[in-house]
């Protein structure tokens, strides 16, 4: 087995970069280390680890069974600064070769953003919680049908969208 090397965990930039490094050489144990303790990981169908442990574990099985021939590719990183040691981080990223199922034999590259919020720590910078986003082109927002489906859709491509107003209103 080799040994990857990593980039330094030495700014919040180096969050998601490391993210995507550990990702491509199938290492939940790098990817994990990104996150603090007690770090919190919401994916993009809303699953909520608690921490580091469930992150690492829930990474392990994906890499292993749904994305074991992916890729996944770093694109744009902004960070805004809160404090000296508290930073927001978001990551645009693209994900190719996931695993096929069912009757998807190929599936094709998805975008998404992740969201990072990271601290400075005596070892370097760590993720304390983190969002990843599908990024879904050409709608605005997702429905719910009557039966708990998801659908996204684009509202401004409706002609008389039917708008109920609630009591909160």
């Amino acid at each position: 087995m080799t040994t990857a090397a990593y980039s330094a965990l030495d700014s919040p930039e180096s969050i998601p970069k490391v993210f995507v490094e550990a990702w491509n050489h199938r290492d939940p144990d790098t990817l994990a280390s990104v996150f603090t303790e007690d770090a919190e990981f919401v994916n993009v169908v809303g699953l909520w680890w608690h921490d580091r442990a469930a992150i690492r574990k829930a990474h392990a099985y994906g890499l292993e069974r749904i994305f074991n021939r992916s890729t996944l590719r770093l694109s744009r990183v902004t960070v805004k600064h809160l404090s000296d040691a508290v930073a927001v981080v978001h990551a645009r990223m693209t994900l190719s070769g996931q695993t096929p199922i069912g009757e998807v034999a190929e599936p094709g590259r998805r975008q998404n953003i992740f969201t990072f919020v990271v601290q400075r720590l005596p070892q370097g910078w760590r993720c304390v919680a983190a969002h990843n986003t599908d990024v879904v082109p050409g709608v605005e927002t997702n429905v719910a049908s009557g039966d708990g489906r998801l659908a996204a859709v684009d509202y401004r491509h409706v002609p008389n969208p039917v708008v109920q107003s609630g009591e909160d209103s």
